[in-house]
């Protein structure tokens, strides 16, 4: 067992070891009633990393005595689907079931989730997939609509106290042979990185123990030196991305400058490129500033140029600075609504006939049939200037 990670050892071997996720795993709860009645239905855990979805997958499988198969989705393929397939019909017959764990199954082509298709419907396998995206986008709709979705939630610093202080004391599985303590101010710190992934507190601490902390007592530097960098967690092509995106925008939107400053220190912190933000910078100050303070969208675009020019470290300064600039900037969308509200006409009603009085008159011909007739230059009744079907419009307001 001592050659097996920590994070290993210490998984729950029941419902009732199993800290967080309260509301899926309480007396009244939807995993708790399944595992209690024996019938377990195809599902997909939709979760960050460090949850619990693969513990929670084999703790289901043990409650209800089903033979756990697992594989990633990231090395498997159509071949290892027949091998489990083959070998869950076996096991059928002597009346076990067979749960096959597919981990990050929204990396399996349509290809392969569409062979699973049949023997989910059938019950030959029962499908428990586990996937950090999204699952409305990673996986194919005839599978979705036969899984349930559970979320898993981030834990919280609560859970992953109870599940730090119980691997420091475990002298079975965890570390209480070591006899080592943590000071407050280096856990605190650890569950504060963690980013509600008890994976990397368990991972730190094991290093922490065993080989960083000879006087058995574990202290903030020792911890530091364990994680290597801050743990925080954000993929370019997962929900973080866009979640912290999302935020930022909001944020200076709202004028909130100090929230607009930690959620661009959060992106610059993990490797966003600086390049990618000031783009999005640049359309705030058009979408969001507009005519308010036209400025902005001159700040905004240097703001792009210096990031180009100079790159990281020093351009996050600009960054800064430009951020700070635009939270502060009065708001003014009535140029980007007004624009939107003409382009919904232009797709609804087409290319509607232009009025004759401002259409050019190059020949004779056209001065003939009556192409700019009666055209002013400064005409007051700007409704002249619509199609006759848009007269009453008013896009911008």
């Amino acid at each position: 067992m001592d050659n097996l990670p920590l994070a290993v050892r210490m998984r729950p071997k029941n419902l009732d070891e199993f800290i967080g996720q309260e509301h899926l795993v309480s007396e009244d709860k939807v995993v708790r009633q399944m595992v209690n009645s024996g019938k377990i239905f195809p599902m997909i855990f939709w979760g960050p990393p460090g949850t619990g979805k693969t513990t929670l997958a084999r703790v289901i499988a043990s409650a209800t005595d089903s033979f756990f198969e697992e594989i990633s989705a990231t090395s498997a393929g159509v071949s290892d689907i027949r091998k489990v397939v083959e070998e869950s019909k076996t096991r059928l017959k002597m009346n076990q079931k067979t749960i096959l764990f597919i981990d990050e199954i929204h990396r399996f082509s349509k290809a392969q989730q569409d062979r699973l298709l049949p023997f989910v419907e059938d019950g030959v396998i029962i499908l428990i997939g586990a996937t950090t995206e999204n699952p409305s986008f990673g996986v194919i709709s005839p599978l979705l609509s036969r899984c349930r979705v559970l979320v898993l939630k981030s834990l919280t610093e609560e859970n992953l106290k109870k599940i730090a202080e119980r691997a420091l004391v475990d002298t079975v599985n965890g570390l209480g042979k070591h006899k080592a303590k943590i000071e407050n101010n280096a856990l605190e710190f650890l569950l504060k990185v963690s980013s509600g992934d008890a994976r990397i507190v368990l991972n730190a601490l094991e290093i922490a123990v065993t080989i960083l902390a000879p006087a058995k007592t574990v202290t903030l530097s020792i911890i530091e030196e364990a994680l290597q960098h801050k743990a925080l967690r954000y993929d370019k092509l997962e929900d973080e991305h866009y979640n912290t995106i999302s935020a930022f925008i909001k944020s200076m939107r709202g004028s909130a400058v100090d929230a607009a400053l930690y959620y661009l220190a959060r992106m610059i912190e993990v490797g966003e490129d600086p390049l990618f933000i000031a783009r999005r910078m640049v359309v705030f100050a058009s979408e969001d500033i507009g005519l308010a303070q036209p400025t902005a969208l001159v700040v905004a675009n240097e703001v792009f140029n210096a990031c180009r020019v100079i790159g990281l470290p020093e351009c996050e300064i600009n960054l800064a600075h430009g951020v700070a600039y635009l939270c502060r900037c009065p708001k003014d969308r009535s140029a980007y609504n007004a624009y939107f509200a003409a382009k919904s006409d232009v797709r609804e009603q087409g290319n509607l006939p232009i009025p004759m009085q401002i259409l050019n008159a190059p020949t004779k011909m056209m001065k003939g049939m009556d192409y700019g007739k009666g055209y002013e230059m400064y005409n007051k009744d700007k409704s002249t200037y619509l199609p006759e079907q848009l007269r009453k419009k008013k896009y911008f307001k």
